[in-house]
């Protein structure tokens, strides 16, 4: 059984719009969200829709990161490219802190990593 999500994307793919996003990222894409909105807190800083204005960002320095603008600004994995899915990955996982990041965001190794994986995607579509 399909969920609202993935009905309209095979609606949308059908008529050629969504031909880019197959319908596994999407759906991990909305397990992201359930995440990042549930267990994974991050709404608190970054905001519901990922821009950086959640409830506690204004008393943050430096403020969070606006996931609608996609910069990225580590390279955890050494591969001259910063924000790939891998970096992200590793930021949720280890906190920005050990890349030389701000202590406020912290490491989250508690969550599963299907769940951060799908965070990932969730975060990618905050872009799209």
């Amino acid at each position: 059984m399909m969920n609202r999500v993935q009905r309209a994307a095979v609606g949308l793919s059908a008529l050629g719009l969504l031909a880019v996003l197959p319908l596994t990222v999407m759906a991990d894409a909305a397990a992201g969200k359930a995440v990042y909105d549930g267990i994974g807190a991050c709404a608190g800083c970054h905001g519901s829709d990922g821009k950086g204005d959640g409830a506690a960002a204004a008393a943050l320095d430096p403020k969070p990161r606006n996931f609608a603008e996609a910069t990225f600004a580590y390279d955890t994995d050494g591969d001259g490219a910063t924000g790939t899915d891998v970096d992200l990955f590793n930021v949720i996982k280890n906190g920005s802190a050990v890349y030389g990041g701000a202590p406020t965001m912290p490491g989250r190794a508690d969550i599963p990593d299907a769940d951060i994986q799908a965070m990932v995607e969730y975060i990618r579509s905050l872009a799209m």
